[in-house]
């Protein structure tokens, strides 16, 4: 019923910048909370950003003054800019959104397929 579709990965040099983005698709009423999370080697998925659908962010520490999440309520699409990148921010990097389909139904957690960012010289 939904599809959230992740563009922007790839590979960038240190201290460098990338912008991620999901766009959402399907049977939407309304998009709650959306996030971004990543997953490295060997490692637990992490949160990275959270967006409410109004109110304040919130970040992970080891991404705070680098990253900012954004999203575009028309459009369906959540963004996450990422600023000064370091080795350690390889990863798979996922989008997750909390949606309604209808005013009738509670929401469903919808996960994009993953996009690879990899920070490396």
């Amino acid at each position: 019923q939904v599809q959230l579709v992740e563009s922007g990965g790839g590979l960038v040099q240190p201290g460098g910048s990338q912008r991620l983005s999901c766009a959402a698709s399907g049977t939407i009423f309304r998009i709650n909370a959306m996030a971004w999370y990543r997953q490295a080697p060997g490692k637990q998925r992490e949160l990275v950003a959270a967006i409410p659908s109004s109110g304040s962010t919130n970040y992970a520490d080891s991404v705070k003054g680098r990253f900012t999440i954004s999203r575009d309520n028309a459009k369906n699409t959540v963004y996450l800019q990422m600023n000064s990148l370091k080795p350690e921010d390889t990863a798979v990097y996922y989008c997750n959104a909390a949606i309604r389909h209808n005013i009738l139904t509670t929401e469903y957690v919808y996960w994009g397929q993953g996009t690879q960012v990899t920070v490396s010289s």
